[in-house]
């Protein structure tokens, strides 16, 4: 086994709830409902749909299609006797849970043979599943939420693929916005790069602005629960380092600080409205043993 010493280990071995488990308790609720004044309510997702861009070959594409239509079994239900027309129709789907406007759980990446809280893969990866670290471990998400946006730092309408969101430009953006972070925020990064999704998914896919590991590491170090972003990684892709250190913004966030990532965000609407404070509700999906779930997050000012 792999010997991985984890630098952010401060609520133990044996974890499963991160941050967002600890940090997030009824006062940081009631100070983000306090943040609601219009009674507004702003969608932060994309529609899921067939053609929804996904990463080759780590996930698959979304599938939907109709097992079962009212046209046939009304039929069904006439031969058993049914005289009132009734039809029902269901579909089945088929999709990484990692589609869409998605959050990624703790169990999603590994640091050599451990997952978050020191969870070994052995002992964690099931054939059927997360047996630790599944997305039914985080909690109902009512907390404060910052927009901070960075798409303008060079000077065009998006930061082009490859750029990374240093600690300089996320403190610059703060200090923007008017704010500063808080214990238990969700920070939402918007790079300008959202406008690609389902309109130019190759370019969308190609690459992307974002965070490094040394900013990911400064906003994990303030007590945010988690860090979301309108690309789809939320971190620079390819990175500052690649090809030989990948992902180590989902590494730091996940298998060592217990912060969650929120991808492919739809960041348009507050970023017009100039909104940079608000309530931000999120109810992910109890999918046990699941590594990520597609989630509507709302953004309530």
């Amino acid at each position: 086994m792999t010997n991985c010493v984890h630098d952010h280990s401060r609520w133990g071995a044996g974890d499963e709830i991160g941050a967002a488990g600890h940090l997030l308790n009824q006062r940081t609720t009631l100070a983000a409902l306090s943040k609601v004044r219009e009674g507004r309510i702003i969608d932060l997702s994309h529609v899921i749909e067939m053609g929804a861009p996904y990463i080759n070959p780590v996930q698959t594409p979304y599938m939907i299609h109709s097992s079962v239509t009212a046209r046939n079994n009304r039929k069904t239900r006439a031969a058993l006797g049914a005289t009132n027309e009734v039809g029902s129709n269901l579909e089945r789907i088929e999709m990484t849970t990692h589609v869409g406007t998605h959050i990624d759980a703790l169990g999603h990446f590994s640091k050599g043979d451990y997952l978050y809280g020191e969870h070994s893969l052995e002992e964690a990866v099931g054939d059927w599943g997360l047996l630790n670290l599944g997305v039914e471990n985080i909690p109902p998400i009512v907390t404060r939420g910052i927009c901070l946006d960075v798409s303008g730092l060079d000077g065009g309408a998006h930061l082009e693929a490859g750029r990374p969101v240093g600690v300089d430009d996320v403190k610059r953006a703060f200090d923007a916005a008017g704010t500063a972070p808080e214990s238990g925020d969700v920070v939402c990064i918007n790079t300008g790069w959202g406008p690609y999704f389902m309109k130019d998914n190759a370019k969308y896919l190609s690459g992307e602005p974002g965070l490094d590991a040394e900013a990911a590491r400064w906003l994990t170090a303030q007590d945010v629960v988690a860090i979301g972003a309108d690309n789809m990684a939320v971190e620079v892709l390819p990175g500052t380092k690649h090809p030989e250190i990948m992902m180590p913004v989902h590494q730091h966030c996940l298998a060592e600080a217990g912060v969650h990532l929120i991808e492919n965000m739809l960041m348009d609407e507050v970023i017009a409205a100039g909104i940079t404070e608000f309530c931000l509700v999120m109810l992910p999906v109890k999918l046990k043993g699941a590594t990520g779930c597609p989630v509507r997050p709302v953004a309530m000012v």
